[in-house]
């Protein structure tokens, strides 16, 4: 798969990133397929080749989040709206954890039934530990 990500370059404290196309397999400085623009978060400076990233995203490229948040900002997501997640998909995932955890109900019951278990047993214990302490001491010699 092809993320658009970034990679790292720059002095020690002072990193700078290129906005580039890679295999997602490929490590964070390796070889890229192509770059796509320069992002540097300490002057908040950002250079982007909308073409090149409007022809990746539309071959299937998928943005990081942080690549996600910067082509938002820049406005190049708004007008090709192609590797965001839609609000069809995200209530459709919500509908099946909706369901998720319909069915987890019984389980839940049987946990805070060994819950309350534990907390006797804990009384208990914290009884015996009562106990204990109201021994007289022991003397030195």
């Amino acid at each position: 798969m092809i993320k658009l990500r970034l990679k790292r370059y720059g002095k020690k404290r002072e990193t700078s990133y290129r906005i580039v196309a890679m295999n997602s397999n490929s490590r964070r400085d390796g070889r890229p397929l192509e770059e796509l623009g320069f992002y540097n978060p300490r002057t908040d400076e950002t250079r982007l080749d909308v073409p090149a990233i409007t022809k990746r995203l539309e071959q299937g490229a998928q943005p990081t989040d942080t690549v996600r948040n910067i082509l938002k900002k820049a406005n190049v997501l708004e007008s090709s709206r192609i590797g965001v997640n839609t609000q069809a998909n995200v209530s459709v995932s919500h509908a099946e954890s909706t369901e998720a955890i319909t069915n987890t109900e019984p389980i839940q019951a049987t946990a805070n039934t060994e819950i309350n278990e534990t907390s006797d047993s804990e009384s208990t214990a914290t009884a015996t530990i009562n106990e204990s302490e109201e021994q007289p001491p022991v003397s030195e010699s």
